[in-house]
């Protein structure tokens, strides 16, 4: 599917977006402003829009910054080839064996690396997890699994992965 035809079955209000004359367009940068601010419904009804699928059932935060890039993308154009080609080849570089059918890091191969932050809203609150070398941070305190975590933010017992959106309700990883 083209930029084009992607821009033109997003809509008519995201097709205007399609050839801007400069990288500061104000009605990108309305938009993207706009995300900010959007209840969560219509943050669900733009994913619709943009991608024609349904949202994931991740948080705020991952909807609100991958509907920027998705705005951007379809405004001015997406990753050069040279970019693309590049992070190809770093991904296989580290060992990247997604498609391959077995876990890159052994036991926990799901697990994310150090220093990835995990993000969850909860009950209104928001909550930031640290991934470090040894298991998880959460509001300064060390945990040893995910899961832990998850039980400490919700007051009972979740799948931490799941609770934190790593794996689907099938199990599965994403």
């Amino acid at each position: 599917m083209t930029k084009q035809s992607l821009a033109t079955s997003a809509g008519s209000a995201w097709a205007a977006l399609s050839h801007p004359d400069r990288y500061d367009d104000p009605k990108v940068l309305a938009r993207l402003a706009a995300l900010k601010d959007a209840p969560i419904s219509d943050l669900k009804q733009q994913w619709r829009d943009l991608f024609q699928s349904e949202p994931p059932p991740y948080n705020r935060a991952f909807l609100e910054s991958r509907l920027a890039f998705r705005v951007q993308e379809l405004a001015f154009g997406g990753h050069k080839p040279e970019t693309l080609a590049r992070l190809r080849a770093l991904a296989e570089q580290l060992g990247d064996d997604r498609g391959s059918g077995r876990r890159g890091r052994g036991r926990g191969g799901d697990r994310p690396l150090a220093g990835t932050r995990l993000v969850r809203e909860w009950q209104g609150v928001e909550h930031v997890v640290t991934v470090t070398a040894g298991g998880f941070e959460w509001q300064g305190r060390p945990y040893s699994s995910l899961s832990a975590v998850a039980r400490a933010i919700a007051g009972t017992r979740w799948n931490g992965p799941l609770f934190f959106g790593l794996r689907n309700h099938r199990g599965a990883a994403r």
